[in-house]
């Protein structure tokens, strides 16, 4: 493959599929808790699997069942997805040398199953010298079939399944994110400033009663805005003189 040609093959989507399995593990629970809370909200199996086939966006879905009353808040529910999902604006930008280079289904279809966890795998992708955007497409497709199977199954089980609020099983999904952070680290010096900020400002958010997603946008956007300015503070800076190298 030429040098900083982007492509798109077959090739990458499997295996962006195959290496997304691992993090199947953390969909599980999710997945099973979005099912029963449907159920329990009264929405058909049909129902059910199309709100998770065509939102795919647990955080959203929750948030969404939570408002469901009778008759249903759609506008109040619209815009808490929309919120919460705002997020993707700047992982989508993040990820615009391979988007940039995608046109038609192709370009629609990697958009439509863009997620947290997808996102992090292609960006670590892209800076180990990754070229294929297929890639990002496979590992947002793989999750997508896990997503589906799961709250499906929730559903299923219905009154089988309660887990209650603050279960440790909560924790897998997040848990899965947290390892797929660990390739994403460039080291002290770049990303120890704006990671520590953006959970500092969530913590603080959150223990003065904002509610959700509010933490979790402000804590966001706050590393994001620092992470920013770091990056083109550097890019303005003029190379430093290797070492032994003579001064004026």
């Amino acid at each position: 493959m030429a040098a900083g040609r982007v492509t798109f093959t077959a090739a990458g989507v499997r295996r962006g599929a195959v290496e997304s399995l691992p993090l199947w593990i953390g969909m599980v629970p999710f997945g099973l808790v979005i099912g029963v809370l449907a159920d329990a909200k009264g929405l058909s199996f049909a129902e059910t699997v199309l709100m998770s086939a065509v939102v795919y966006a647990g955080a959203a879905q929750l948030l969404a069942l939570e408002l469901w009353t009778d008759p249903a808040p759609v506008l109040a529910a619209v815009v808490a997805a929309a919120v919460v999902n705002i997020r993707m604006a700047p992982q989508g930008a993040a990820l615009a040398p391979w988007l940039d280079r995608l046109r038609g289904i192709r370009l629609w279809g990697t958009l439509a199953t863009l997620v947290d966890h997808s996102f992090a795998m292609s960006v670590q992708d892209q800076r180990a010298g990754g070229r294929d955007a297929g890639y990002l497409l496979g590992v947002g497709g793989g999750l997508w079939v896990s997503w589906v199977a799961f709250t499906a199954a929730g559903h299923l089980a219905g009154s089988v399944v309660r887990v209650p609020p603050g279960h440790p099983l909560f924790f897998a999904s997040v848990a899965a994110f947290l390892s797929i952070l660990v390739g994403l680290w460039r080291g002290p010096r770049v990303d120890l400033a704006p990671w520590a900020v953006a959970g500092l400002v969530a913590l603080a958010a959150h223990r003065g009663g904002l509610p959700v997603p509010l933490p979790l946008l402000m804590g966001s956007f706050a590393g994001a805005a620092l992470g920013a300015w770091i990056e083109l503070r550097g890019r303005s800076l003029p190379p430093r003189a290797p070492d032994g190298a003579a001064r004026r």
